[in-house]
């Protein structure tokens, strides 16, 4: 599998409260060949946002991708990720740190 596209999303309830992060794999003809969530029993919503992140790459990196698009709706963790933003947040630091690898 070479071209993938990851859709990804995360969210808090009380954030930071009960999380989840998760992802959907599509290969190049946009079928879908996996998805996957992670709980978090307490997180904030942008720690979810990293955590569905992280666990889709490492799981297109399982499936030897070598070209991948990332679509999220976090503003933040996207203006992170291209550098716009600086990571200021400790919590996220390791979490971007695994991103970018």
């Amino acid at each position: 599998m070479r071209n993938l596209t990851i859709y990804t999303d995360g969210g808090s309830r009380g954030n930071p409260g009960p999380a989840a992060g998760a992802f959907v794999i599509l290969d190049e003809n946009g079928k879908q060949i996996c998805a996957g969530a992670k709980f978090l029993p307490e997180a904030t919503n942008n720690v979810a946002e990293y955590t569905g992140l992280v666990a889709a790459l490492e799981k297109a990196a399982s499936l030897k991708a070598e070209n991948i698009k990332v679509f999220s709706d976090s503003e933040l963790m996207v203006k992170q990720l291209n550098g716009e933003y600086k990571v200021k947040n400790e919590g996220l630091r390791e979490l971007f740190g695994d991103a970018v690898g």
